[in-house]
């Protein structure tokens, strides 16, 4: 009888426990080190909190489309972010300024010898 109702316990709770361990592995853990939205890749977008393939995807849209990010909260305007989203997303993206785009500065040198 002891046995049949073991059988039955692991019947029962085996899927569940099951369904427990591969939710574990799959959850997402965020980045280590804040992601720069104006350089990042599709894969490493979808390392954010709420960011799959096609979210990620509109982010690389956005960016090719509008130019580059000059801040976090552009990203309102990627269809699928919202506020809530945005602040999850927060601790873990950066955005960096654009490189300079002007001629490099000369320095004189010491003056010419006579």
């Amino acid at each position: 009888m002891q046995r049949h109702c073991l059988t039955i316990r692991l019947l029962l709770f085996g899927p569940a426990l099951l369904a427990l361990c591969a939710a574990t592995q799959a959850q997402k853990h965020p980045p280590l080190k804040p992601i720069d939205l104006n350089v990042a890749n599709v894969k490493e977008l979808q390392e954010l909190p709420g960011v799959g393939p096609a979210t990620a995807q509109r982010i690389i849209d956005m960016r090719q489309k509008s130019g580059r990010f000059k801040r976090v909260e552009d990203l309102l305007a990627v269809r699928g972010i919202s506020q809530k989203k945005l602040d999850a997303m927060r601790p873990y993206i950066s955005v960096t300024a654009p490189p300079p785009s002007g001629p490099p500065v000369l320095k004189s040198g010491p003056p010419a010898k006579k």
